[in-house]
């Protein structure tokens, strides 16, 4: 497996190339049922729209706020609708973007215990990153504990506390209609561990318990379409081109989820064995 979030602070500057590069702009695009994708070339957001609003998860860095801003603009809804702003998990390249998101579009934000805390300190004091990860601080208006519902205009998504990769990691999960079919899709935080130390870590002392835990959750959960916080967790590139050419089921990939946690597994437990 990949680590996306790259271990030395420079590497997620936007002055950095890499960083550029996986927040290249992106032609935004219905993914499967109310679920629209207006994100990044590997920083992920998804747009879920309902009669009454619309929820957005993840705000990608301070610098991909006018792109989802744009794509939103561009699939036909008005970034003034988004009603309720979600997070997978505190970390520059997914909650830099939230400060000015909620501004701009008036949305109340919910994030989870353990990551709302973080949020609210502007990624600051980080078990792992210390002060080097900062990003503008948002004080979350809702804090939410594990199991909790987001609900509006008849979609209701399902928070799943899945920690490790921070204390509040955030999966989330929902049905989506399409076509006349339902299908349960997992919106998967984060199974990396970048840098962490994992044996004998003061500040977070419970880190490989609550990885195992998490992915024995994620194993548990119910999957059609499994999609991520980073691109390419769920194959982003390919699958898009499979839809653009027509495949409408190219998101559906449930052995794909099943495959994509085995690996993030095996990649965890190498990972602990070498320190």
């Amino acid at each position: 497996m990949h680590c996306f979030l790259p271990i030395l602070a420079a590497l997620l500057a936007q002055a950095d190339p890499t960083s550029r590069s996986r927040n290249q702009p992106v032609e935004p695009f219905k993914l499967i049922g109310n679920i629209h994708y207006v994100g990044a070339n590997e920083i992920t957001s998804f747009l879920v729209t309902t009669p009454q609003g619309h929820i957005l998860l993840d705000g990608g860095f301070v610098e991909t706020v006018p792109q989802i801003l744009a794509n939103i603009r561009k699939l036909g809804f008005r970034p003034e609708d988004v009603k309720v702003l979600i997070n997978s998990h505190a970390h520059l390249d997914h909650a830099g973007g939230l400060a000015e998101l909620k501004s701009v579009t008036g949305a109340s934000l919910a994030v989870m215990q353990g990551d709302a805390e973080q949020v609210a300190r502007g990624g600051r004091g980080d078990f792992a990153f210390g002060d080097t990860l900062a990003f503008p601080a948002v004080r979350p208006d809702r804090v939410l504990h594990d199991g909790d519902l987001v609900a509006l205009g008849g979609t209701t998504l399902k928070a799943v506390r899945t920690p490790g990769h921070t204390k509040g990691c955030t999966s989330w999960t929902m049905t989506a209609s399409d076509q006349g079919r339902r299908f349960e899709v997992v919106f998967v935080c984060s199974t990396t561990a970048p840098g962490y130390r994992l044996k004998g870590n003061a500040a977070y002392p419970t880190i490989v318990d609550d990885f195992r835990a998490s992915f024995r959750i994620l194993e548990g959960l119910p999957c059609d379409v499994y999609l991520g916080s980073h691109g390419s967790f769920f194959h982003l590139h390919e699958k898009m081109e499979r839809l653009r050419n027509g495949d409408s089921s190219a998101f559906v990939d449930p052995a794909g989820y099943r495959r994509f946690l085995a690996a993030s597994r095996e990649s965890f437990e190498q990972q602990l064995r070498a320190k």
